[in-house]
């Protein structure tokens, strides 16, 4: 296999519908989104590296059994774009106006990294709205997001001083697990480099980490979250330990904590089917029991 073969097999198909819908959320606020499946809603919800075409890849088994929503954020993608940033609470605003233009009374929210702040804020500011969290390599600590916000800075700095392909391979070797990274080699460095670079421009990419610096860190908030929760954490996690995972998971009242071996911040990168069949029979648990 050439090179240029090897990069393509890691390299995924960020194209935009051109028949997906854009839903108004707020005034003169429209959201790209697509919608895969029938029954009940999952919606993804992007962590500012993410687009909606790259949830495909990884919710295509849940969309054979649900109806899986996924969708740009305000000022990304393909959603509309404004001259400031929109706070975490008008995303949150955002989201609800979506699943109001979708005719969706509630949903699970399925979130990674960053974008499990957006899931908690969802979940205590509209609980009727949210039937179960699903947080993937949370940024949520139990003892709060110190660390996390962290490298967020670094990350800043580097894109600053030196630029996106640089910043890709600083978090590079932070969010691929171990054994992803001696799997993939350079081919895969190079397509998911690819990938990264399609997806999000610098100014996305400065407004999604400053952004992801601000909100309320108190653990204490997941305590007033009552919806079933699951995390699922890889144990090659760079922020969150599988201690730490348990520790968070047991804050929450009904919440529970799964573990993927060899897996990294992003878990699902590491087992696409496996972190779909963790989904999956959460939610049929989940439903079952409401």
């Amino acid at each position: 296999m050439s090179a240029d073969a090897a990069q393509d097999e890691y390299y995924h198909d960020l194209s935009y519908r051109e028949d997906a819908p854009r839903v108004r959320t707020r005034a003169d606020i429209e959201l790209y989104c697509e919608s895969t499946g029938d029954g009940v809603a999952i919606t993804t919800l992007n962590n500012f590296f993410f687009t909606a075409p790259f949830w495909r890849d990884y919710t295509g088994e849940l969309a054979k059994h649900y109806r899986v929503v996924s969708y740009d954020l305000c000022n990304h993608g393909h959603s509309t774009r404004l001259e400031q940033e929109p706070t975490w609470e008008e995303h949150a605003t955002d989201l609800i106006g979506l699943l109001d233009g979708l005719e969706i009374d509630s949903t699970y929210l399925l979130a990674s990294s960053a974008s499990t702040q957006l899931a908690r804020d969802v979940a205590l500011a509209y609980p009727d709205r949210v039937r179960g969290l699903v947080l993937a390599g949370p940024v949520l600590g139990p003892q709060g997001m110190r660390r996390h916000r962290m490298l967020q800075r670094s990350w800043v700095r580097t894109l600053n001083d030196h630029g996106v392909p640089i910043l890709f391979s600083h978090m590079y070797p932070e969010f691929v697990s171990t054994q992803m990274n001696e799997d993939y080699g350079s081919a895969g460095f190079l397509g998911l480099r690819e990938s990264f670079l399609a997806m999000s421009t610098p100014e996305e990419l400065i407004n999604g980490l400053t952004l992801a610096q601000q909100g309320d860190s108190n653990p204490a908030l997941l305590t007033r979250i009552q919806m079933p929760t699951l995390i699922t954490l890889g144990d090659d996690d760079i922020l969150l330990s599988p201690t730490a995972g348990h520790e968070l998971a047991a804050l929450f009242p009904n919440g529970r904590c799964e573990i993927m071996p060899k897996a990294g911040h992003v878990p699902f990168l590491d087992d696409p089917e496996g972190f779909q069949e963790l989904v999956r029979k959460f939610i049929d648990e989940a439903e079952a029991n409401a």
